[in-house]
């Protein structure tokens, strides 16, 4: 390797890029080396490449004193040297950049060792060492960056909304979702967060009518509950009528039931979630709850384990190319109103609301004073509080109905 590193070294442009403390003579052995500083001569003398050749003819000029046996040793050392094929220029920086990282672990750790036994007793030499070497050390890195023409940014575009809404009001305003992006979804207890994710996945026109293969991922309600919610969402009808006539609900729930799977994830962690992506590969996980999967050892306040498992959650998305809808509580400053703004979260300050690329937050109309016969109020709000997908902010209206789990308007 030194031999062909060596032979690379002879190309005045590969040269330049690595001379000087880029490429210390300390990678080489002792031999080498002396050919090594033939070459620096060389270049600093003619300023082009130079062949093998003139090399050898030059240090064997350069070096009169050597002995018979010497001169045979460096005659076929060269000779080795003109059958090695310069390596290429990204082969030889990856090389170059690995042995020049392990030379100043070494100096580092020899640093190290002085401290430790007490011969260095200011940190003056590490401070030293790190601006000699500080410029000069290349990280093994190669970017291939994104295509930006202007085509393939509208293309990309247009396919933002690959999975569309099914809620009128709502998609007005938001068209739709796609693989990566992170979705939150937040509303008080008793709102209808579950009826509302099983509406814009199962019933007519939802993200399963449209081809989404979906995951829900339940460790709130008993994976049963929510699969009810879905059953009447997809049929329409309620579960006393599902009773009543078996066979035409299940006609109406086979279009959707093969791209629905339900999974009881109580216990589990954002580790799990991410298995389960990279196994079944789906295009939309919903996560209920998402803040029960967050992991909070290690974090000195809830809100930081929170943001940690939103962004998680975000990269799980864009890494296993899904959309993720992440539902969440919202805090005891949402009761009864009607204007929901990001800082209602559950537990969280501004980390996980950061994340999100679509928050919608879910309220209903405050009480009033009812008879005991009369049925809750069935409006929804649905506040639109942050959208990077198309800035839109705001609230869409519409209905729960809630003996079928399905949001109309």
């Amino acid at each position: 390797m030194e031999l062909a590193l060596i032979r690379s070294l002879m190309d005045r442009e590969f040269y330049e890029e690595h001379r000087g403390s880029r490429c210390p003579d300390r990678l080489f052995s002792s031999d080498v080396r002396k050919i090594k500083k033939s070459i620096d001569a060389a270049m600093d003398r003619y300023e082009r490449t130079v062949t093998p050749d003139e090399i050898e003819a030059l240090f064997m000029a350069n070096n009169p004193t050597l002995t018979t046996a010497q001169k045979a040793s460096y005659t076929s050392l060269f000779g080795q040297i003109k059958r090695e094929q310069p390596m290429g220029g990204d082969v030889a920086q990856e090389v170059l950049s690995k042995l020049f990282q392990q030379v100043i672990g070494e100096d580092i750790a020899n640093l190290g060792f002085d401290y430790v036994n007490g011969d260095k007793s200011s940190l003056e030499p590490l401070r030293q060492m790190l601006e000699q070497y500080g410029d000069d050390f290349t990280p093994n890195l190669n970017i291939e960056w994104d295509d930006i023409d202007m085509e393939t940014l509208l293309a990309r575009n247009d396919l933002e909304a690959r999975w569309t809404f099914n809620i009128p009001s709502l998609v007005r305003k938001v068209e739709g979702v796609n693989a990566g992006h992170l979705i939150e979804i937040g509303a008080r207890p008793n709102t209808g967060k579950t009826s509302f994710h099983a509406s814009l996945i199962a019933s007519p026109g939802g993200f399963a009518h449209q081809g989404a293969n979906c995951i829900i991922l339940c460790n709130e309600e008993g994976y049963h509950r929510v699969g009810a919610r879905y059953l009447t969402a997809a049929t329409g009808m309620t579960m006393q009528e599902i009773k009543a006539n078996p066979s035409k609900a299940r006609d109406l729930y086979a279009p959707v039931k093969e791209r629905i799977k339900i999974k009881d994830a109580t216990g589990r962690d954002m580790n799990w979630v991410e298995s389960v992506c990279k196994a079944y590969k789906p295009d939309l996980v919903l996560l209920d709850m998402g803040d029960k999967f967050a992991k909070t050892g290690g974090f000195a306040r809830l809100d930081e384990a929170l943001k940690a498992n939103a962004i998680h959650a975000r990269m799980i998305a864009k890494q296993y190319d899904c959309a993720m809808f992440y539902m969440s509580q919202l805090s005891a400053d949402a009761e009864g109103k009607i204007v929901l703004n990001q800082s209602m979260m559950e537990g969280s300050r501004t980390g996980k609301a950061a994340e999100a690329d679509l928050m919608i937050l879910i309220a209903k109309n405050p009480p009033v004073q009812r008879q005991d016969d009369d049925e809750e109020d069935i409006e929804r709000h649905l506040n639109i509080v942050k959208n990077k997908l198309t800035g839109w902010h705001g609230s869409v209206h519409c209905q729960l109905e809630y003996q079928t789990a399905r949001y109309t308007a």
